[in-house]
């Protein structure tokens, strides 16, 4: 059985798609390895790919700020993308770059074993749920997918671009909270 370093190690030497060229670092995600949240969005940008750390720009700060306002942090939750290399430009992974890096995050899903998921913009959101998924149509409620409860919401540099966007994704972040927490209560009782 393959251990979350191991994953990280095959992830930092792969060459699978032309990704890989270009990239500064691999981004292969951070926070708890024993979270009950996992967050994933679409790939690095160029503040991720200079420091290997997922969501760290003007977005990962506002994701930190929401966190914080539901009484989480990165200490509590784990964070990954669907690619680990930054596209070009910061333009969306194409579907080959997707398909070549998916399984690295099967792998950390299957390690971390997070019992939500939560889909940060409509990249993350066609890969975990389905292909034909629809954000706006279709964010904010839970879907129940094997053993995972997920959770799927704006990215926040949607919400940066679009103030609009703030309410409802405060709405999904109150939703994640109350799950975390009605999760958290269930496993106190069981132990």
């Amino acid at each position: 059985m393959y251990t979350l370093d191991d994953v990280r190690q095959f992830c930092f030497a792969c060459t699978k798609c032309r990704l890989h060229e270009t990239r500064n670092n691999v981004v292969f995600g951070q926070g708890n390895e024993k979270a009950v949240i996992m967050f994933i969005g679409e790939g690095p940008g160029y503040n991720e790919d200079k420091q290997g750390i997922p969501f760290v720009g003007a977005a990962g700060k506002l994701l930190d700020d929401i966190l914080k306002a539901i009484d989480l942090s990165r200490d509590d939750v784990y964070i990954a993308n669907i690619v680990k290399c930054r596209p070009p430009g910061n333009r969306n992974p194409l579907d080959d770059e997707m398909e070549s890096c998916i399984d690295y995050l099967r792998w950390q899903v299957k390690l971390i074993k997070p019992q939500i998921i939560v889909c940060l913009g409509s990249v993350a959101a066609k890969n975990i749920i389905r292909q034909d998924f629809r954000i706006t149509r279709e964010r904010g409620e839970w879907i129940k997918k094997g053993e995972y409860l997920i959770m799927p919401t704006y990215h926040p540099a949607a919400v940066l671009r679009d103030v609009n966007k703030k309410k409802p994704v405060w709405e999904d972040f109150k939703k994640i909270k109350q799950k975390y927490n009605d999760i958290i209560a269930m496993s106190e009782v069981g132990s």
